[in-house]
């Protein structure tokens, strides 16, 4: 076996304890963490709903202002990027500045969230993948079949090496982006009846009772871009290519989002727009694309569709496997899971769990779905939504406390003053996410589409709570009864160094006592 030195593996406690370094680079990391949010789900699926739903014409000018908070946000975690590599990005950052404790609540909620989000995208996908094939193949296909074959795949892909992901990712991706742009740029060349108007960058177009629920929807359609972080210890040259690859997502995102919502509006019309989304509902993009475009193109689109949805579901299936392995290698799960395979340097063990779980949700919820041939209750509105929302509402309570993290850390180290506007961007930033929690609980019924007095409405946003809760009593029960895995908390790799050069240091010692 190579020793750490020849394997260019950082740590004590051996190869199979770290992920392997130098697997990709700046361009696989950007496409990875962009394919989590799924850039044509979001146009033919989030922004319609949103029109339909919210009524909120000016919904592009919300992606700009969302971006333009996601940018100060990222200004601190970017930061944090360069001082902090761990596969568990966001409980190792929390754990780094507000203690393991909150480390160890924080990385139960990011455990939730994350699987909660690919998991429901299974749901969306078997239901879009039985579709077609009852269309074009004229076969009747149960929409859990092809989710559990999906799950299949992506476990399979998670285990190997990470640069094969990032390319599988990277085509399709590119893919889908290219669709949706050549439909922008067909609606510029064919504009709706009211012409390129402007009017949806208007601040007036924002006033409405569904504000608060679009800002959810919105905020959704940028997860993704904070997963930079979890690949650290996998790319070259951490310290420069995580930070830039953070705001090259975010920059990106927010300018397609707005790009892509302002050519909906245009196409329908600002003043159409709204009726026209509650009557075509995830069919708009669709509808108004082969008008313009062909009946072939919108064919082509559609199978696209279907192929971000499972890029989104390997990019959320390979977070959820470093978050797991950088548990188990902390102590936080059973040190099995914080293994890597051995071939591919990948977690092996984190993305075999992820895959139970994914199997078990799907099985549940086919067993439980009594609904006819084509009807999207089970898959779309209570697996793909309820799921989509938890984990949603779990993201950004994680990027709110981060935030907080990120000002903990550097006040603690006595570079507040170096640091001053980067930790006033992150205040700013987290206010603003507060906010945006508050009308996700408040409307938590809207979003899933359900009665306001559903038990759903504290039912799914009580499981972050819950996984809030539990996570915090956990890291009080081990600072208390395992209080060197405490210590340990967000430390990863330098924690088997600190372990290294104690153990060093002792056996000097007992040296130093024989003689």
């Amino acid at each position: 076996m190579l020793t750490d030195n020849e394997s260019g593996i950082s740590t004590y406690k051996g190869e199979e304890r770290a992920l392997r370094a130098d697997r990709i680079g700046l361009g696989g990391l950007l496409l990875s963490v962009l394919a989590a949010s799924a850039p044509l789900m979001v146009v033919a699926g989030v922004m319609p709903t949103t029109y339909a739903v919210m009524g909120i014409v000016g919904q592009p000018l919300l992606f700009v202002l969302l971006g333009v908070v996601l940018v100060l946000f990222s200004v601190g975690y970017a930061e944090m990027s360069r001082h902090v590599h761990n596969a568990g990005a966001f409980y190792a950052y929390i754990a780094r500045g507000l203690g393991g404790t909150a480390g160890a609540g924080a990385s139960v909620v990011a455990l939730v969230a994350y699987s909660a989000m690919q998991v429901g995208i299974y749901g969306i996908f078997g239901f879009e993948v039985a579709g077609l094939a009852d269309k074009y193949l004229g076969t009747t296909v149960a929409w859990w079949i092809p989710s559990v074959l999906a799950a299949l795949i992506v476990g399979v892909l998670g285990w190997l090496k990470i640069d094969l992901s990032a390319k599988v990712l990277g085509v399709l991706l590119i893919i889908e982006c290219a669709m949706v742009v050549v439909f922008d740029f067909a609606v510029i060349g064919e504009p709706g009846p009211e012409g390129l108007s402007l009017a949806a960058f208007n601040p007036e177009t924002l006033a409405g009772a569904g504000l608060g629920t679009a800002l959810c929807f919105a905020f959704a359609s940028f997860v993704g871009f904070e997963q930079a972080p979890v690949y650290a210890e996998e790319t070259k040259r951490p310290q420069v290519v995580v930070r830039r690859a953070m705001f090259l997502a975010v920059g990106f995102a927010a300018m397609f989002l707005a790009l892509s919502s302002w050519a909906l509006n245009v196409a329908s019309g600002p003043s159409r727009i709204v009726s026209d989304a509650q009557e075509q509902s995830a069919g708009l993009l669709f509808f108004l694309a082969e008008g313009r475009l062909g009946g072939t193109f919108t064919d082509i689109m559609h199978i696209f569709f279907v192929t971000g949805m499972f890029a989104a579901m390997l990019s959320f299936h390979n977070v959820v496997a470093r978050y797991a392995f950088a548990m188990g290698r902390e102590g936080l799960l059973p040190a099995s899971v914080g293994r890597t395979n051995r071939a591919s340097g990948a977690p092996g063990t984190g993305s075999m769990l992820q895959s139970a779980v994914s199997l078990v949700v799907i099985l549940v919820f086919a067993v439980t779905d009594d609904k006819p041939h084509g009807d999207p209750t089970a898959p779309v509105l209570n697996l793909f939504t309820w799921m989509g929302n938890v984990g949603a509402l779990g993201v950004i309570v994680l990027m709110a406390t981060a935030a907080v993290a990120v000002i903990a850390f550097f006040v603690r180290r006595g570079a507040a003053r170096v640091q001053a506007w980067r930790l006033v961007c992150s205040g700013i930033a987290c206010a603003a996410m507060i906010t945006i929690i508050v009308y996700t609980v408040k409307d938590f019924d809207v979003l899933l589409g359900a009665e306001p007095d559903s038990p759903l409405s504290w039912i799914l946003p009580g499981i972050i709570g819950l996984a809030m809760a539990g996570g915090l009593v956990y890291g009080r029960v081990l600072r208390s009864a395992k209080p060197e895995v405490h210590r340990r908390i967000g430390l990863g790799n330098q924690a088997f160094q600190l372990e290294k050069t104690a153990t060093s240091q002792a056996a000097a010692a007992g040296r130093e006592g024989d003689a």
